[in-house]
């Protein structure tokens, strides 16, 4: 495994929808590996191949809870419900925060990394990490949807996505 540079704002991959996974290999076994080393060694709680470069629709979330990894491979979102507004960072933006108003629940339908289809249902943090994630593979920033940006004081404990 190794350490990813993490792509920073204004780069154009950054806003590009990425293109669908086609093989399941060794390849992009190691990308997935690679993304979560990256997003540890950064202290996020996601990250989207174009972070690292990569115009692929792959995408990690691990918000360090009992749901372990979620690795997400050609994500689409099947359903959203409520609502649900907080704090949002992003790897990308270093040191920039905002409120962000998402659904509070979501299902979704990805692969794993052996090609095999699965589905999700999250709520909360885990909803709205998954949802910042998908963003990113359809070229869409967090900073599009800030309703207010955030000072240093107004965040305990927000980790970025």
């Amino acid at each position: 495994m190794s350490i990813r540079k993490i792509v920073m704002h204004p780069a154009e991959i950054l806003e590009q929808i990425c293109r669908p996974v086609e093989k399941f290999d060794r390849k992009l076994a190691k990308i997935l590996d690679d993304m979560y080393d990256t997003m540890i060694e950064n202290d996020g709680v996601g990250l989207a191949a174009p972070q690292i470069g990569l115009n692929l629709r792959v995408a990690i979330v691990d918000i360090d809870d009992e749901s372990g990894t979620i690795e997400m491979i050609n994500p689409r979102i099947i359903k959203t419900a409520g609502e649900q507004t907080g704090p949002e960072g992003c790897l990308s933006f270093p040191d920039l925060f905002g409120e962000v108003t998402r659904p509070d629940f979501v299902k979704i339908e990805a692969f794993d990394r052996k090609g095999r289809s699965c589905s999700l249902e999250a709520e909360g943090f885990l909803a709205r990490a998954i949802q910042h994630e998908i963003d990113h593979l359809d070229g869409i920033l967090f900073t599009t949807k800030v309703t207010r940006y955030l000072k240093e004081d107004e965040l305990k404990g927000v980790e970025s996505e």
